[in-house]
């Protein structure tokens, strides 16, 4: 038995992971393709029974991979960033909340036929916005500054919220099973919040100065993190029921919001563990279903996700955002994105099972319904956000930009050449002098130390998708790309050429930093040389008449392909493709005094050579 639920979680996660995989692959959301395998393995091939295979370790189980997935939101919240936002947040995860609770309760009783106590607890439920699906859709849809922080810090602060509107109705209904009162049950609510901000707030102050003062080496700092997690969201439970949801989030916002040193290393662990355990819990989740409450949903329960797609978001947050700073496209924007995800399921999973118990037999209905809205949420917003970003002008256009750190004549005009493209480019350097002549020539500069916070505050890197570390210091180039790589991603981080042999001692371990800009490795110092001799960057676009092959020959050798614009893509380094008619080349034009050339223009009309 031990051996074969090892094995099965040992396949969940392969499972997951791969279904994730191929979600990014297809570009569609990762929880669709998690659900449809949910559903293979559960109750259409009977695989899996999660409630018989995992027993009493379900419910845990579940409620330790929320908590994960709660904290690893907080600790991504800064409150630098709602420097324009402030405002719109605020009203976002109050007065939202509370209009689409009343709401969606309306609707559930109304049209999902469901009795006053277990509508009042699901459209609690039912205001959460998954944090696990907000994030992958706003990486997706490149969304401008501050409807992408809006529906990011909604995300995460509305899924403890959602819970605690859960607890409420739960305990106005246990208590007048009880025969006690209204009064009790939010005395009970209150005193819930207050224990749940106090120990997330002590284990986080405690987490916090433990890192400060150097009590514990770098290696432990992770799992320790990890450990007090766990012990904070249990040991809340365990002092006051239904607190640790709450408590995990303060404590992710007490140590994100800390500025300690190793808090990238931290995140980047928390969001590996979110990703393993979302992918496994949400088909261990969809597993559960039944066809016989699939049966059981009618066209009322049709029309209460209907309702609150299309009139109970829209009204909470376009209501609750009136007469503030947020424009009208962005109100409409974010009244519509609103997935649900893993926490809404889970939470409605837990709360449905108790109501069931307390003898509300309709409460068995919440998971079916959670899922439906799930689902619903997920494919019409997963699909819709983008192209409804990009109608309302509030999408980054184009293909990805680039961020350039090193100003050189050579870097600046490559900055040219993709501002010429409606690529958006920015030129960073801590050296004031060499970014006058980028200045002058009417491109973004940042002057200033890239790696610092004041750069990731100051900077709005929404439309930025690639980098290039192109200054005189490989050390720093290297360092550079490694640090923006888990953003940026692996694939999109490039530096030039090194100094120095392969085997010169004093090199960095080739495993560090981001991938060759150019085909050959041609150092900073290199390229400039060439400049000095005559060397630009230029542009040529392929037509049927004028192809790869003719830009070769034309060029006498392989040319130094930097970047290939095909539409709205950009490639750049060893991932250039095999170049077609209507693509862009970006490259490095040496002068041959042995064979001067005319430029492709003479040779071929139909083609635009710069």
């Amino acid at each position: 038995m031990t051996a074969s639920l090892a094995l099965m979680i040992a396949a969940l996660i392969l499972t997951g992971v791969g279904a994730q995989w191929i979600a990014w692959r297809a570009g569609i959301p990762g929880i669709v393709l998690l659900s449809v395998v949910g559903l293979v393995v559960g109750p259409g091939t009977g695989l899996i029974d999660p409630v018989t295979d995992f027993g009493p370790l379900l419910q845990p189980l579940v409620a330790v991979a929320v908590a994960v997935i709660l904290f690893e939101g907080g600790l991504a919240l800064d409150f630098r960033e709602l420097t324009h936002s402030v405002s719109g947040v605020i009203r976002l995860t109050t007065v939202a909340p509370l209009v689409a609770w009343l709401l969606g309760a309306g609707a559930a009783h109304y049209l999902a036929d469901l009795s006053w106590p277990v509508a009042a607890l699901f459209g609690g439920i039912m205001i959460v916005t998954g944090p696990t699906v907000i994030a992958p859709l706003l990486r997706h849809a490149r969304l401008s500054k501050r409807p992408a922080t809006l529906l990011k810090w909604e995300g995460i602060v509305n899924d403890p919220t959602g819970a605690l509107f859960a607890v409420l109705a739960y305990e106005v209904i246990a208590a007048s099973q009880h025969g006690n009162g209204f009064a009790a049950a939010i005395g009970h609510l209150a005193i819930t919040i207050l224990v749940a901000v106090a120990i997330g707030l002590v284990f986080g102050i405690g987490t916090v100065q433990v890192f400060k003062r150097g009590w514990i080496p770098e290696f432990l700092k992770a799992p320790l993190v990890l450990g007090v997690l766990l012990t904070c969201f249990a040991g809340a439970n365990e002092i006051q029921e239904e607190t640790g949801l709450l408590a995990v989030t303060v404590l992710g916002l007490t140590i994100g919001n800390a500025h300690l040193m190793a808090i990238d290393e931290i995140r980047r662990f928390k969001e590996t563990l979110t990703i393993i355990l979302v992918s496994s819990v949400f088909i261990i989740l969809t597993a559960t279903l039944e066809w016989s409450m699939v049966a059981e949903l009618t066209w009322g329960h049709g029309l209460f996700v209907v309702v609150m797609l299309f009139v109970v978001r829209p009204v909470s947050v376009i209501g609750s955002l009136s007469f503030s700073k947020v424009s009208w496209k962005e109100r409409l924007l974010v009244g519509w994105i609103a997935p649900r995800g893993i926490v809404a399921v889970a939470v409605s999973g837990l709360f449905g099972t108790e109501l069931v118990h307390l003898g509300y037999a309709d409460g068995a209905l919440l998971i079916p319904l959670a899922f439906a809205m799930v689902f619903s949420t997920v494919v019409l917003h997963g699909f819709s956000i983008r192209p409804m970003a990009r109608h309302l002008d509030l999408a980054v256009k184009g293909p990805p930009g680039v961020l350039i750190v090193g100003a050189h004549q050579w870097t600046i005009d490559l900055a040219k050449r993709f501002a010429e493209l409606d690529i958006p480019v920015v030129i960073a350097d801590s050296r004031w002098h060499s970014l006058r002549p980028a200045r002058e020539a009417g491109l973004t500069t940042y002057y200033g130390e890239v790696l610092s916070e004041v750069f990731e505050h100051h900077l709005d890197t929404t439309s930025l998708g690639k980098l290039i570390a192109a200054t005189d210091n490989d050390a720093y180039n290297t360092l550079v790309c490694t640090d923006f790589a888990p953003e940026f991603g692996r694939r999109a981080v490039f530096q030039t050429g090194m100094h120095g042999s392969p085997e010169d001692p004093k090199r960095h371990s080739q495993t560090l930093g981001g991938l060759s800009l150019f085909s050959e490795p041609l150092t900073t110092y290199d390229i400039r040389a060439a400049f000095r001799n005559g060397a630009e960057i230029r542009q040529t676009k392929l037509t049927d008449g004028f192809g790869r092959d003719d830009f070769i020959a034309l060029q006498g050798d392989t040319p130094l392909v930097i970047a290939l614009v095909r539409g709205a893509q950009l490639h750049m380094g060893p991932d250039i493709p095999k170049a077609k008619p209507r693509d862009i080349l970006l490259y490095l034009g040496r002068n041959n005094p042995e064979r001067q050339k005319p430029d492709a223009t003479s040779l071929a009309p139909d083609t635009q050579s710069k």
